[in-house]
């Protein structure tokens, strides 16, 4: 690539290298505990949201918080089987934080604010399911329901392999991931340059969050692992993470895609999404 010599690119490579060696460790204990609440706690928290009633987005906003594997493309069968409110798969989709978790731990980032980002995640889904039900008067409808396993091999990294070997395949792909991505970076800096980039970011605060929601709509766990480390590294703002993070819901909207056969009410939900995630982050921005 021009403008890049070899001994750069050596670099470059190393650098990525060093930095994600490092985070492996934590990646992995991150992913084990995760694992193992998954396993212990999954069919409790469905079953929840189930009976929540009008309460759903509050059951909802909390469950999502819980970084289980496939919850989102679980909440997303519920809503296809009519089990569950569109208001409260908005406030699961929202309050998701997918892979978030295990790389802010992996980072040490001070519990606190960790803390913080999830109990607004949680109070902007709830807020918002809320909403939605009271504006569109959405109900769940028994005579749609029909049970739907989800298909967490497809999705994620095989909940039936136990919960040391998930951990590990899950643990591998992020780590992957995470390297292309942070090469992928250090190239995109050292074309650019750190100060031109993050004016760039900074400079444009309607853009941001609106950029940012529109990369959160990819439905894997990419969108997140890009956000997070973007804002780790300082290339946006608070706002514009939370923008991406909100709207990311993982697996969620392609599994709803796939089993909800009414097209316009899946628009509906990936609407409401990316414009919910996206005013949240803007606000943020202008208030913070």
């Amino acid at each position: 690539m021009t403008g890049i010599n070899v001994e750069t690119w050596i670099d470059l490579l190393l650098d990525a290298c060093l930095d994600c060696v490092k985070l492996l460790p934590f990646l992995l204990a991150a992913y084990v505990i995760m694992e193992y609440l998954e396993h212990k706690t999954s069919t409790k928290t469905r079953a929840v949201v189930r009976k929540a009633g009008k309460l759903g987005p509050l059951a909802g906003g909390l469950a999502g918080v819980f970084p289980q594997c496939g919850f989102s493309a679980a909440a997303s069968n519920l809503y296809a089987g009519g089990i569950i409110t569109m208001g409260t798969l908005l406030a699961v989709f929202l309050s998701t934080s997918d892979e978030m978790l295990p790389i802010f731990i992996s980072e040490a980032v001070d519990i606190r604010v960790v803390l913080v980002i999830l109990g607004m995640k949680a109070a902007m889904g709830m807020l918002t399911g809320f909403l939605v039900d009271f504006v569109f008067r959405f109900r769940p409808s028994p005579i749609r329901y029909k049970e739907i396993h989800t298909r967490c091999e497809s999705e994620h990294c095989g909940c039936d392999r136990g919960i040391f070997r998930s951990a590990l395949v899950h643990t591998g792909k992020i780590f992957v991931f995470i390297f292309l991505f942070t090469v992928i970076l250090n190239v995109f800096v050292a074309l650019i340059g750190e100060e031109r980039l993050a004016g760039f970011m900074s400079g444009r605060p309607l853009l941001g969050p609106a950029l940012a929601g529109v990369v959160g709509l990819i439905p894997n766990c990419a969108s997140s692992v890009v956000i997070t480390q973007l804002y780790l590294s300082r290339f946006i703002s608070f706002g514009t993470m939370m923008s991406g993070l909100l709207v990311g819901a993982g697996a969620g909207l392609l599994v709803l895609f796939q089993t909800n056969r009414k097209w316009k009410e899946n628009l509906l939900v990936l609407s409401i999404l990316y414009v919910t995630g996206t005013v949240w982050g803007i606000l943020l921005d202008a208030i913070l």
